[in-house]
């Protein structure tokens, strides 16, 4: 047994952990992770132009990948830190995680930076970092690599005005050579001061004219410029802003209008934050909504008899943006992606539908053409559901749907996708990691009956068999109808072992001796999770087998001779948490899929007959055929 004592436990300094382990600040060392260094800087900014003590930002990104973010704000304190006296206030910030002005109300009544990492997490992240501060009189500087201080703090040349700003250069040893993009940077830019109306935000990216944006009217002239007039339903977006909600400090504003077009577009953020995952805000906003067409269209009785709204309908081809600045966000995780303030789901639902009562009451005409829109849109809807039920409606529909499946939320078959994953551990991270907007889950109990041997009896008494009959909901045998399955695609997922090897096997055999349609067709699938985890540094990937590990070790080592490889073996599906299974096994944009085919049928029958019919004697005979092969797969 290996020594396990007190020399073995780390202690972290400093940022090290975050160099170490940066996934967990800023959500990985992809691209997106990139954008996010830029996005920490620029939004230290922008709290100042909110708190009302700066109005203009400069960006500049240089060829080099070099970026300098510049406010002309209070500028970062540089005076001793009362905690840390050999330390200023500049580099607590600087070089400290949970270090700020914005955990008390004091300096910032609303923020986007509320856990005090974001700034230390750039200079933990680039190869070196330059602050230059304009306060008290003169100007400062001080630099820093890799999440160390570089220099100390240093008093230049008398200064009569207030500014900070900041420049860094993303370390590739984290990132790679992901380079940063212009338009990204920009849309950025574009999006803050629009939702911050009055500020001027300078973009200077390299081999591009400047770039200066500046709205007086903020959310209204985003929705002027998205969209052109003849693209509109109404002519008149719906607009408005409150401050002083609730405890007097958070406001909210909003604007939106609908087009001709289905596409819907809805972008929530809070203290200039984007929050693509939505969260409180959002479901306040869609709620008011509903309600207030709603209550609109029953008022003016514009609904026809079955007729009734949903969200989907009141927001088919809306266009519409909610920004909302609150002094103690809750976001979840660090990249900020949702909301989760419960409280404000009241909030924003109450203002926003007493306002929206009156804008409809206000301009009748065009407030009756949208819900005619609206309740065009139902009807559609209404229309595409009952042709899809009756597409899909089988003698086995009118019975109840196995009680472990875990169905998907879409009707449309060229979408839809039934994993079939052998036992309950597997099948909960598998209903964890899909989409539920079109992935299905059916776990399976154990191995399933091998229906070459069984007798008719058997089979049509067997509980798992009938739950993927009702499931996939064509019949079997002679009465199945390949145009009636209720999904796509049929997804076999099983341990990347000899087990899930004979699983598969024995739901192979079902499936080619009672729904061969099914295959023929080229709905069925066999899914192909990894059996390994390889891990160096900041970086991992996975194998698929023990080949393919070897492929990638020799690649590694390549690039990085002294990388230090740590390789996990999965044990089986259970064993991977729901977003690895996502990421190997499920999603569509990087998961692996074989498609089951069948070339030769008489050489197939032949094979299901001489590997899982009655004959031991066939099977043996196989087996020694290839003892080698089967030596190996026992040996993994």
């Amino acid at each position: 047994m290996s020594s396990y004592n007190a020399s073995h436990i780390e202690v972290l300094e400093g940022l090290e952990g975050v160099r170490r382990r940066p996934g967990m600040y800023i959500g990985g060392t992809d691209s997106r992770a990139l954008h996010h260094l830029v996005a920490e800087v620029l939004d230290n900014s922008m709290d100042e132009v909110v708190a009302g003590h700066a109005d203009r930002i400069q960006l500049w990104l240089h060829e080099d990948g070099v970026v300098s973010v510049r406010d002309n704000g209070r500028g970062i304190p540089v005076d001793p830190h009362p905690r840390y006296p050999d330390k200023s206030a500049l580099e607590v910030v600087m070089t400290m995680l949970h270090a700020g002005g914005k955990f008390s109300n004091q300096a910032y009544e609303t923020s986007g930076g509320l856990h005090g990492v974001g700034v230390s997490v750039v200079t933990a992240l680039s190869e070196w970092s330059e602050v230059l501060v304009e306060r008290d009189g003169f100007h400062w500087r001080q630099r820093f690599a890799r999440g160390k201080v570089a220099s100390p703090l240093e008093k230049l040349e008398p200064s009569r005005t207030h500014s900070t700003r900041v420049t860094f250069l993303p370390d590739k040893e984290i990132f790679g050579d992901t380079p940063l993009e212009g338009e990204r940077v920009l849309e950025m830019c574009r999006s803050r001061a629009y939702l911050t109306r009055g500020v001027t935000i300078v973009a200077r990216i390299a081999g591009r004219e400047e770039v200066r944006f500046h709205f007086p009217n903020g959310l209204r002239d985003y929705i002027r410029d998205s969209l052109s007039a003849e693209s509109l339903l109404c002519p008149e977006p719906f607009d408005g802003r409150r401050e002083k909600l609730g405890d007097g400090r958070s406001r909210m504003e909003w604007a939106m209008t609908w087009t001709r077009k289905d596409d819907t577009s809805i972008l929530t953020y809070c203290n200039t934050i984007p929050t693509p995952g939505g969260g409180s805000h959002d479901v306040g906003f869609r709620s008011a909504l509903l309600k207030g067409f709603r209550e609109f269209a029953e008022s003016r009785n514009l609904l026809p008899r079955g007729i009734t709204l949903t969200g989907e309908d009141v927001q088919g081809g809306m266009i519409g943006v909610l920004s909302v600045f609150i002094p103690n966000p809750e976001f979840s995780g660090q990249t900020k992606d949702r909301l989760n303030n419960p409280e404000l789901t009241r909030v924003v639902e109450t203002i926003l539908k007493d306002d929206l009562d009156h804008w409809l009451h206000a301009r009748p005409e065009q407030a009756t053409r949208l819900v005619e829109a609206m309740v065009e849109r139902a009807k559609d809807r209404l229309s595409r559901k009952k042709e899809t039920t009756t597409a899909r409606k089988t003698a086995t529909s009118r019975l109840t749907l196995p009680g472990k499946l875990t169905d998907c939320i879409t009707n449309d078959t060229s979408q839809s996708e039934l994993f079939i994953v052998e036992g309950d551990s597997a099948g909960g991270s598998a209903k964890q990691a899909r989409d539920r907007n079109f992935q299905a889950v059916l776990p399976l109990r154990g191995k399933i009956l091998n229906v070459e041997q069984a007798n008719l009896e058997r089979f049509e008494k067997n509980v798992e068999i009938q739950n993927l009959t009702i499931a996939i909901g064509a019949g079997w045998g002679k009465d199945f109808t390949v145009e009636r399955i209720r999904y796509g695609r049929v997804i076999l997922m099983a341990d990347a072992d000899v087990d899930g090897d004979h699983i598969t096997s024995l739901l192979l055999t079902f499936f080619f001796r009672y729904m061969r349609p099914l295959i023929q067709r080229g709905h069925l699938y066999l899914a192909m999770p990894p059996l390994y985890r390889l891990s160096w540094g900041n970086d991992s990937i996975y194998a698929l087998d023990d080949a393919e590990r070897e492929r990638w070790i020799k690649e590694i080592t390549r690039k990085q001779p002294r990388a230090k490889i740590t390789i996990s073996r999965f044990k089986g599906l259970g064993e991977m948490d729901p977003a690895q299974l996502r990421e190997t096994t499920m999603n569509p944009k990087s998961r692996r899929l074989l498609k089951v085919v069948v070339d030769d049928d008489a050489a197939t029958q032949d094979t299901f007959d001489r590997l899982m019919g009655k004959k031991p004697a066939e099977r043996f005979r196989f087996i020694q055929e290839r003892a080698d092969f089967a030596r190996d797969r026992l040996d993994v």
